[in-house]
């Protein structure tokens, strides 16, 4: 199962990085962009690394680094830091094109990861290459960022048309369903209702900004008590009839691509079901 909640962290409070990997996030995201000031860019650098360097593969495996974008001064210096690290996984920020990719990529030890974070027009306009670069594991889409290239007042119609083609090419180039943008909010209400907006989207994950957000988001992705019980009599009557003849669950006919569905939605609950 693909991970649903990604937890950023900045680079220059290595304090925090413990615990957010002690959060129960799925990954946690090591940020050098936004959250850290040109000046502390360096400091992050060697904080991240000497930090990674005292944990297990397993630990490891859990984390990504956010680097800073390709227009931005501090990008080759990422790219160069990144060559001698053990770090297999990394967020490309503000990504437009497949090329920005495979650079990245050049700098990644054997068998890294990319995931491009779409955040502007041209990256949304180029989703449908990005996604189908090589070594890309998932696309992410900032939301904010996004607003802000556009100009938007707010969410509406233009964000959620961007967010639906980021999950169209996921979707197309066959990658997981991609990761939503952060709640600015630390309100459990609002982020459960923009994980569950997000969801409705296409998207199977979403990125948080305080682990406090991990369990909400974690559960608006997850599929309602109504929802599993309709799931549950559609694969227990089909394995039942043996998918033989004409079946009926609450009074609606059910094919294949209705079987395929109910099994996706039990899959979703996860083993605890």
């Amino acid at each position: 199962m693909s991970p649903i909640t990604y937890l950023f962290v900045p680079g220059n409070r290595p304090e925090r990085f413990a615990k957010a990997l002690a959060s129960g996030a799925d990954r946690v995201i090591l940020d050098l962009e936004d959250a850290v000031a040109p000046a502390d860019k360096v400091q992050a650098r060697a904080a991240i690394a000497n930090w990674v360097a005292t944990l297990a593969a397993p630990e490891r495996e859990r984390l990504l680094v956010r680097i800073n974008d390709a227009a931005s001064p501090w990008h080759d210096d990422d790219l160069l830091w990144l060559q001698p690290s053990s770090i297999g996984a990394v967020m490309l920020s503000k990504c437009e094109h497949s090329e920005q990719v495979a650079r990245v990529h050049a700098h990644l030890p054997a068998g890294g990861m990319v995931i491009p974070l779409i955040e502007t027009a041209g990256g949304v306009l180029g989703a449908v290459a990005i996604a189908q670069a090589a070594n890309v594991s998932r696309l992410a889409f900032g939301s904010l960022d996004f607003m802000l290239d556009l100009d938007l007042p707010g969410p509406g119609f233009a964000l959620d048309s961007a967010a639906t083609a980021v999950a169209m090419a996921s979707r197309a180039a066959g990658l997981p369903a991609p990761i939503a943008g952060v709640t600015p909010a630390l309100d459990a209400g609002q982020v459960q209702a923009d994980g569950e907006h997000a969801r409705a989207l296409g998207y199977g994950a979403k990125m948080c900004i305080h682990p406090a957000q991990v369990a909400v988001v974690r559960e608006a992705f997850k599929p309602d008590a109504h929802s599993l019980a309709w799931a549950q009599r559609v694969v227990t009557q089909w394995q039942q009839t043996k998918g033989v003849g004409v079946l009926q669950v609450d009074g609606k006919m059910v094919d294949k691509p209705v079987l395929l569905r109910a099994e996706r939605i039990l899959a979703q609950a996860g083993p605890s079901l």
